[in-house]
């Protein structure tokens, strides 16, 4: 499975918006799955605090920016606090494809199960053991939506809400690198905004 960005030049520029910290952050739990996700553990009071400060540090966006989330709560809150701090005319529109990776039987548990998942990730990233989704599986979905998105706007400034590994495989399709290495590019803090350029 291979989904590095088969694109030269963008007609857009993107940026993306790791969630601030959330209930989940703090109790130190996997919340990766819909049913859970999209009702509850949202943002907590530092969370809704980092993410506003971020927005305050960045002049690159402005009330024109187009912000995409995946449908989280705390994906959800951290974009509706982005589109009014910008005064987007457009509130946030939700998009599937950036939600949480899926990490499978490690729902609710423990989030020292990520490390593990991205050992095995190094070693094969098409590996979906414990019914977690596949780091190339994550790849693809977000690429997709890079890819739709370079098709439908032109000279868009874009801004994708969504979650630490989602958006670390993105970071990495845009280095043109294979999903197995995206550990060893530059972690995405809480609330973090960083844009996407293509290597």
């Amino acid at each position: 499975m291979n989904c590095i960005l088969d694109i030269d030049h963008l007609k857009n520029r993107y940026f993306i918006l790791r969630h601030g910290r959330s209930l989940a952050n703090e109790r130190g739990l996997v919340v990766s799955r819909p049913e859970n996700g999209c009702h509850g553990y949202g943002l907590s009071e530092g969370g809704r605090a980092q993410v506003a400060a971020s927005l305050a540090r960045c002049s690159d966006l402005d009330g024109s920016t187009l912000i995409l989330s995946s449908d989280f709560s705390r994906a959800l809150e951290s974009a509706r606090i982005a589109g009014e701090r910008l005064a987007c005319a457009a509130p946030p529109r939700i998009e599937t494809r950036l939600r949480e990776r899926d990490f499978g039987t490690f729902e609710l548990g423990s989030s020292a199960a990520y490390e593990v998942v991205w050992q095995a990730d190094a070693l094969d990233p098409e590996r979906a053991a414990n019914g977690v989704e596949s780091a190339a599986s994550v790849t693809c979905r977000m690429t997709s939506l890079v890819a739709e998105l370079e098709s439908t706007f032109s000279g868009a400034t874009l801004l994708l809400v969504s979650h630490g590994d989602p958006l670390q495989l993105l970071q990495t399709a845009f280095a043109k690198q294979p999903a197995s290495r995206h550990r060893e590019l530059p972690h995405l803090e809480t609330a973090e905004i960083r844009r996407l350029e293509l290597s």
